[in-house]
């Protein structure tokens, strides 16, 4: 820390009595700060990193490297308590804190209850139901990114095999590969919570199969910049992005009510974008994966214009904002809207 301090200093052609004066810091503390023999306060950290224009996070970083080495670099078991602090801070990172609004709680009260009602019903009858929405939440989801399959063609491809005349290979496929991804999440329903990588890389492996096998199932190679502008590298920041989503999964499964968890799990899997193309469709199918996993519909997010335009709107707000709140309320409201449809159909 002591070299950031001194080179940033003289970067700004300041000497240290001006820096002493500046932030009414004792000259002789700053000599000190930068030969070593003092360790600044984080309030002077804060300030020395503002004026010396030296990134904060960077002088944070050595600050606190400073202050963990002079506690324990002499003991003997030094690097063995770095391991253990390190697992602990990575697991109290990654335990939500979510705080549930009333208009959210409400929700989530509400669904349980009209989820109890569904569960009295007949399973026969809700299989049926359910294989028809299937469809339509194919449909949809592939609607979302730019099909122009109508739900007829849709059905006409999927249950009958049928090609629909001046309709692309791919708009077929995307269909046809989304269903199969579908009775892949059914699949997975049975191992209750179980979700891992290989799971995730075969739902992208699956909507993506025959339409663009390069990177079906492959992370995207993430862009590094040198002297020659940006370049592909090995997607090494991706894997660790991915190792971390997972580890925040395996610690909030089964404490987050599973509306929470599943929209949190589509939102987090977009803001790392792991891949190069079909992002948004398997976010989407991780979210109902969970969902049918802990007994709830999937959630089918409309693909027309205003509903589109609604869920991107929401969706780029929720990243800029880092705050799920208003999207974990959109995918509750859906989710409540098809518990309603099933009860009334089935009870009717």
């Amino acid at each position: 820390m002591k070299s950031l301090l001194k080179t940033g200093r003289e970067q700004k052609g300041l000497k240290t009595r001006e820096v002493a004066q500046i932030l009414s810091i004792d000259q002789a503390l700053i000599s000190k700060f930068e030969s070593g023999l003092r360790t600044p306060t984080k309030e002077q950290v804060s300030k020395l990193a503002e004026l010396l224009e030296i990134d904060y996070e960077t002088l944070m970083i050595a600050w606190l490297k400073e202050k963990i080495l002079y506690e324990i670099e002499n003991e003997e078991f030094a690097l063995q308590a770095l391991t253990a602090a390190e697992e602990e801070l990575k697991y109290k990172k990654s335990v939500s804190k979510i705080k549930l609004s009333v208009a959210l709680e409400k929700l989530l009260k509400e669904i349980d209850v009209l989820k109890a009602k569904l569960e009295t019903f007949s399973q026969t009858d809700l299989h049926k139901i359910k294989k028809t929405f299937e469809v339509e939440y194919t449909f949809e989801s592939n609607r979302m990114e730019g099909n122009t399959l109508t739900l007829q063609e849709a059905k006409m491809v999927i249950n009958e095999g049928l090609t629909i005349s001046g309709k692309t290979m791919r708009e077929h496929l995307e269909m046809i590969n989304h269903q199969e991804a579908i009775r892949f999440l059914k699949d997975l329903q049975q191992k209750n919570n179980s979700f891992n990588e290989k799971d995730l890389l075969s739902i992208h492996n699956l909507i993506l199969r025959g339409i663009n096998p390069e990177v079906a199932g492959h992370y995207r190679k993430s862009l590094i910049t040198n002297d020659r502008g940006l370049t592909p590298s090995e997607p090494v920041m991706i894997s660790k992005e991915i190792e971390e989503y997972f580890f925040w999964y395996e610690i909030n499964k089964n404490r987050l009510h599973p509306i929470i968890l599943a929209a949190e799990m589509h939102i987090r899997l977009l803001k790392i974008h792991p891949f190069m193309d079909g992002n948004g469709k398997t976010s989407r199918l991780v979210m109902n994966l969970i969902l049918l996993q802990k007994g709830y519909l999937i959630a089918n997010i409309k693909g027309d214009i205003e509903n589109k335009t609604y869920y991107s709107q929401l969706l780029d707000n929720t990243l800029s904002q880092n705050n799920t709140e208003n999207f974990i309320l959109f995918i509750a409201q859906i989710e409540k809207e098809h518990l309603e449809k099933y009860c009334s159909i089935i009870g009717s």
